[in-house]
């Protein structure tokens, strides 16, 4: 797991298959995420004025990444409330993704280091924190696909090997692992 460097950075030896599965997972969250409404304009004055979307993402995938600012999860908001969330997403949501892009992007980057290889992967100190919420954005979206709650996250460490579910858990806990060791190296 992440280990501090001299630096303040932190550095992991991952071996060619974890580097290979994690940044698959990573071009997969870069799919899901995709390009925001107008964010494929070249003009740099449209993009700067766009905005995003009043409604909460259909996928509940997305809606975990990109949840209302206001209401309770999973419960029917007023009227008040919910215009109050729309507004909200409309002007935030936009800079929300492209944020997870780019730290999508600079896990991919870091990966491509290891030039399809495993080895060691020294990130800088300023680059931790894209990591962190990269890997974090990856757990919570596998977290949704599985159905994970608190109650039930112990049942995962149970599961027979012949449940179709078992990579999707083992890729889950590892990330939880990775985050956990992240932030450690992080906090010294």
């Amino acid at each position: 797991m992440f280990e501090r460097t001299g630096d303040g950075g932190a550095a992991i030896a991952l071996d060619e298959w974890e580097a290979t599965i994690l940044r698959s997972l990573e071009v997969q969250m870069l799919e899901l995420i995709g390009p925001g409404p107008g964010e494929e304009s070249d003009d740099p004055l449209a993009a700067l004025f766009a905005q995003g979307p009043s409604e909460a993402p259909a996928d509940p995938a997305l809606g975990r990444l990109f949840p209302d600012a206001y209401g309770e999860p999973g419960r029917p908001a007023d009227p008040q409330t919910k215009a109050a969330a729309g507004e909200f997403r409309r002007y935030t949501e936009l800079d929300l993704r492209a944020r997870k892009r780019e730290d999508a992007l600079l896990v991919i980057r870091s990966l491509d280091t290891l030039g399809g290889r495993g080895g060691i992967l020294r990130t800088s100190a300023g680059d931790c924190p894209a990591w962190l919420r990269a890997l974090n954005d990856l757990r919570l979206t596998l977290g949704v696909r599985l159905e994970v709650t608190e109650d039930d996250e112990q049942g995962l460490y149970e599961l027979p090997d012949d449940d179709e579910r078992k990579p999707l858990v083992m890729a889950y806990l590892w990330f939880g692992a990775m985050q956990e060791s992240l932030l450690e190296a992080m906090t010294g």
